[in-house]
């Protein structure tokens, strides 16, 4: 999964900072278009030596063919290909085959032609860990006793891609560096004898150090895609195209990329890589000391533990809400800076371990939170469904504090809300149409309630009644009321229209408002039967201006407290999305209080006209009903309104 990850860097790197590409760098390239021209793979070894050839007359600093020669082809063929090598030998390295098994190692004589091209100086000894081959792919005579050489054994990781290069392999008690490595030294000038191996660590080319793990492999920093360097067909430096000067001073790499030549290497960036361009990459890498370093274990330590302590102490804080996103920030800190390290520094720290620290952290700190917040909301959930709307309870749920149960007095709005006739109704029709016009008004009315943000307290038969201000602290608890008495009344008369294209009877219903300070609780038996409801004058009040609108012939009436807390509202015509009509009525006397109540007839007014209310006469004299006298005969009494007076 690092590895992987590793592959994404590079990735983002070429899109935040794409590295530059060598432009003393070259690759003649046995391509498609060289095949086409000289014939399939493999060409005879007398045609490489003129390219070799033609490559070499520019004087470039260091040649290297990437392409071995294990067994003989022909005394002629093998001659001219060792003459050529021979002749350049000091600027030209010719790739050599080894092969390493798991459990097999090297136990005979080694051969003169080792120890003339093996890394002559080691340090830290007890720290390698080297690749060890058990056999060296020697060329034949002629060409082994005339060039130089290096190893290009491939070491892909478990996924099969290619992202390190092993700079030396152990063969019997010599070092065997690699292709690239040594045609690296001899661009830089830097003789045999000044390349040493510090066990561990890296190697020492010079003054120049190369980084490498404890087995000796250097971390490729691959420029990008195939066809990053510059690339030239060898069928155009053997036609003479490209002239021998353009090669003067330049590192030239010669090998195969054609398809058929079956020479392409897996690599982060492409599966398509020809193998001569990772050796170019790796020259690259060493000649500019452009490496990727991996950092130490510590470091990767010390970033996990601080990982580590960071999640814990986002996790005390905040709520479980809150925490997915601020993790997925430390996350995303974690991944910015882990990237900035590798495209600008070129260093590597490990980015799966703090990764897999933050997150699972992460996970378990929000899981117990949530697992805690799940509880209390489902304590909250059981006490309040039964009464409140859901969207309250998840208002309580997200402040547990307004859950408060117990009595306690508040300023609340109640409505009631009963159908007409209701009695008479029932008699004259069929059970199961009763129930199934009362759950259609009841469930219509009940949306309308929910959607201004009312508790539904009870129903009570066909009455309704609801109530705003509590559990919420509503503001404008009377203002939601009123308005969900207007959406009330319109979505009543879209229910009748309905019902008489069905040819049903049509059900009619009026409302009734006051404001004012009640006891807000749970009340009931305790362990039995509890309800979160209101009681109080007031509510004796909604009850009975509801009962009047039969007397009025009204759908909508509300009291003087009402219109005292909604009055603003109606006259800056903000009250509702039509404007309405708040007509005085009369004064009636309510039991239990002393002075008179004024209430008022609500209704819509026709488009184009503004809002108004008219007072209720209130000059000396003018008549104060009773109430409870005016109530007689005319509101039904199929069910007692509980917390209610009225008989």
């Amino acid at each position: 999964m690092e590895t992987l990850l590793v592959d994404y860097r590079f990735k983002v790197r070429n899109l935040l900072s794409p590295p530059p590409v060598p432009g003393n760098i070259v690759i003649v390239a046995i391509d498609e278009k060289s095949l086409s021209v000289y014939g399939r793979w493999p060409w005879t070894r007398s045609l490489q030596a003129e390219l070799i050839e033609k490559v070499l007359e520019g004087n470039p600093r260091a040649a290297a063919v990437d392409i071995f020669y294990p067994e003989p082809e022909s005394p002629e063929a093998d001659m001219k290909l060792a003459e050529a090598a021979g002749r350049y030998k000091d600027r030209l390295v010719i790739a050599l085959g080894v092969e390493v098994e798991k459990g097999k190692k090297f136990s005979g004589d080694t051969d003169d032609i080792i120890y003339d091209m093996a890394i002559p100086g080691i340090e830290n000894t007890g720290y390698l860990r080297s690749v060890e081959a058990y056999r060296v792919l020697f060329p034949p005579a002629p060409i082994a006793g005339a060039a130089t050489f290096g190893h290009v054994y491939p070491l892909p990781d478990r996924d099969g891609k290619l992202r390190w290069e092993v700079l030396y392999v152990k063969y019997g008690e010599e070092y065997i560096p690699s292709l690239a490595l040594q045609t690296a030294r001899i661009a830089m000038g830097i003789p045999p004898d000044r390349v040493r191996i510090v066990g561990g660590a890296g190697v020492m080319a010079g003054q120049v150090f190369i980084p490498t793990d404890k087995f000796g492999r250097l971390h490729i920093n691959y420029i990008g895609r195939e066809g990053s360097f510059i690339f030239k067909s060898a069928a155009d430096v053997l036609s003479g195209s490209i002239p021998a000067e353009f090669f003067r001073d330049k590192i030239v790499l010669i090998g195969t990329t054609a398809m058929a030549t079956y020479d392409l290497k897996n690599t982060p960036f492409s599966a398509n890589m020809p193998g001569v361009e990772k050796n170019a990459t790796v020259v690259a890498n060493i000649l500019s000391g452009d490496f990727i370093r991996k950092a130490p274990v510590y470091v990767d330590l010390i970033v996990v533990l601080l990982t580590g302590i960071a999640a814990l102490l986002i996790g005390q804080r905040q709520k479980a809400l809150y925490l997915s996103l601020v993790y997925l920030a430390l996350v995303a800190a974690i991944i910015l800076a882990n990237q900035a390290l590798f495209t600008y520094y070129g260093i590597r720290v490990n980015l799966l371990y703090p990764l897999l620290t933050a997150v699972s952290e992460g996970i378990f700190i929000i899981s117990c939170g949530y697992l805690a917040e799940e509880k209390r909301a489902g304590e909250i959930r059981r006490m309040f469904s039964s009464y409140v709307t859901e969207k309250v309870v998840d208002e309580l749920i997200k402040n547990p504090d307004m859950a408060r149960l117990g009595g306690e007095r508040k300023e609340v709005t109640v409505l009631f809300a009963d159908i007409m006739d209701f009695t008479r109704f029932s008699e004259a029709h069929a059970p199961e149409e009763v129930v199934s016009m009362l759950n259609e008004y009841l469930g219509a009315m009940t949306e309308v309630i929910f959607k201004w943000e009312g508790t539904l307290d009870k129903f009570v038969g066909d009455e309704i009644v609801a109530f705003w201000g509590a559990p919420m602290e509503q503001e404008d608890h009377a203002g939601l009321a009123v308005r969900c008495a207007l959406n009330m009344v319109k979505r009543l008369e879209e229910l009748q229209r309905k019902w008489r294209a069905e040819g049903r009877a049509v059900l009619d219903a009026g409302i009734g408002i006051n404001t004012g300070e009640v006891v807000v609780g749970n009340i009931g038996a305790e362990g039995k039967k509890m309800d979160y409801t209101v009681i109080g004058d007031h509510v004796n009040v909604g009850a009975r201006v509801e009962a009047l609108t039969r007397k009025y012939n009204t759908r909508i009436m509300i009291t003087e407290f009402t219109l005292n807390r909604i009055r603003d509202l109606v006259t800056r015509g903000v009250l509702y999305r039509t404007n309405i009509s708040i007509r005085g009525l009369e004064r009636v006397t309510v039991r239990g209080k002393e002075k008179p109540v004024e209430i008022y007839e609500v209704g819509f007014l026709t488009p184009g006209t503004a809002s108004r209310i008219q007072e209720c006469e209130k000059t000396a004299g003018a008549p104060t009903r009773d109430y409870n006298a005016g109530l007689s005969g005319s509101r039904e009494a199929d069910v007692p309104l509980p917390g209610t007076d009225v008989a």
